[in-house]
């Protein structure tokens, strides 16, 4: 690695002045909400929401600064990075608090924790969860296929994955399919993600036992997010897709069970 001079050091810190400066504003409003919250807990879902934004921002600046330092001085900005996958974290479990962060339940078992983001519409709900869905893309991307946080990824993009279902009205999800209602663009769309999150989510847990962990518990999460997938394809009626769901949840099963048998047999020796 070529020596890095003071003069691009010194042009590299004052490049990334202004996202240090906002990185720091950021987090002092991040004390003062959770102060409020603490303090008076009336819409307490509502500023958690604030929080949530925040935290996206946050790891975008994160982000950028580890650019920076790959475009200036060719290196990865580490920290930056580390930092930014712990704001998408906290960001994800703010929005958890708010709408839980329930895997494969009935609609029913979270429904009341929606009531205070009533006033939030569709399309706002939609674009919250799409920032969320790019920060999670590009601070993977700039970390890189080889990063040994490869793994761990699979219970941000999971958690992701629930939350991006959860904060959906979907008792109202059916009607605001039909194309005359002022809802109709972004249900759809947000449908459409949370099919694919939750079926790559399955996939990912899926993939993280085979290759890495070989955890049962892995395993369990990758069939939770494939029932979740089959319940948001009877809420709309998608006969094929129910089908599909339901017979790879039966081979998944009936994998899962044959692992915990032979585990059980190798135990006890």
């Amino acid at each position: 690695m070529a020596k890095i001079s003071t003069e691009e050091r010194n042009k590299y810190q004052e490049k990334i002045k202004p996202y240090r400066d906002k990185i720091v504003e950021i987090a002092g409003r991040e004390k003062n909400v959770l102060m409020a919250i603490k303090k008076d807990p009336r819409n307490a879902a509502l500023k958690r929401l604030t929080l949530v934004d925040d935290m996206l921002n946050l790891a975008s600046y994160q982000i950028i600064i580890s650019l920076v330092s790959q475009a200036r001085l060719k290196i990865k900005e580490e920290n930056a990075l580390n930092d930014g996958r712990k704001s998408l974290y906290k960001s994800v479990i703010y929005l958890e608090e708010v709408v839980s962060n329930y895997v494969d339940v009935p609609y029913a078992d979270y429904e009341e924790k929606l009531v205070e983001l009533a006033h939030l519409d569709a399309g706002k709900r939609y674009r919250l969860i799409s920032k969320m869905g790019l920060a999670i893309d590009l601070l993977e991307n700039a970390y890189g296929d080889n990063t040994k946080w490869k793994w761990s990824f699979v219970e941000l993009e999971g958690r992701f994955a629930a939350v991006a279902k959860n904060i959906m009205d979907l008792k109202s999800a059916v009607s605001n399919t039909d194309p005359r209602s002022p809802s109709y663009e972004p249900t759809v769309y947000h449908l459409r993600m949370i099919k694919k999150l939750l079926s790559q989510a399955a996939d990912r847990y899926r993939e993280k036992y085979e290759l890495s962990t070989n955890r049962i518990d892995d395993f369990k999460q990758a069939i939770n997010f494939l029932g979740a997938l089959r319940r948001i394809h009877v809420l709309m009626g998608d006969r094929e897709e129910v089908e599909t769901a339901k017979k790879k949840l039966e081979i998944w099963s009936a994998k899962l069970e044959t692992d915990i048998k032979r585990a059980e047999t190798q135990k006890k020796g």
